[in-house]
């Protein structure tokens, strides 16, 4: 649906209450409705957020964007909130190893900056997974709600989410590029989805009595 120069996307699905979304990084916009809600009260819900809705876009539009790596000498990489400068040297095998504020990564010669970035991910996720191992067990005591199990993968419009049903989370893999607090509130927030489905007032409430500093990290993480 076009609303306003707006691409909207319609997710009908089985809810009572439709839910405005304006998703990073690029403002895409999309909508949740109920399954029967009619194309005019859709369009109705959505013109009385519109200004929200670009204040949203103008705010993406705006922040600095990681430009697309290379993974040559020179670059930066970020671990846990910190910068790195990157030292690539070549090798037989593919390596990365901090050392203060150097990043060492060894490639093999010829190797293209495709092949660097399935190697980097997937180095991002061995260091994901550890930390998350630490700290997820911290979390499912300190409230009580516990996952059957978690999974780590790339994503480019959330940083985590719930499989309520299977109680299963997902976190993303550039959690491990922000600082640790990041990841403590993305794990807090997908546990609390296993006692509130919903983002409403008892959610915020679970995420008060847990992290009173929810909000700033949230802010943090996001910008």
């Amino acid at each position: 649906m076009i609303i306003d120069g707006i691409d909207v996307r319609i997710n009908r699905k089985k809810i009572k209450n439709m839910h405005l979304y304006v998703k990073p990084p690029d403002g895409v916009v999309s909508v949740s409705v109920p399954l029967r809600m009619s194309e005019v009260t859709i369009e109705r819900f959505v013109r009385s957020k519109i200004g929200w809705v670009k204040k949203q876009q103008e705010k993406f539009a705006r922040q600095p964007r990681q430009a697309p790596r290379q993974y040559i000498s020179g670059e930066t990489l970020y671990l846990w909130g910190k910068q790195y400068f990157l030292q690539v040297d070549y090798g037989n095998k593919y390596s990365l190893s901090l050392s203060g504020n150097s990043a060492l990564l060894t490639v093999r010669s010829g190797s293209t900056a495709a092949l660097r970035e399935k190697f980097v991910r997937e180095w991002y996720r061995g260091q994901l997974k550890d930390e998350i191992a630490r700290t997820l067990p911290k979390w499912e005591t300190a409230t009580g709600l516990k996952c059957d199990s978690w999974q780590t993968k790339y994503m480019t419009s959330k940083w985590g989410t719930c499989h309520i049903t299977k109680r299963k989370i997902w976190l993303n893999l550039e959690l491990a590029k922000k600082p640790v607090e990041c990841l403590e509130y993305i794990i807090l927030h997908e546990l609390a989805h296993l006692r509130v489905r919903n983002h409403n007032a008892a959610f915020a409430a679970l995420l008060d009595k847990y992290m009173p500093f929810w909000r700033e990290v949230k802010k943090r993480l996001n910008e």
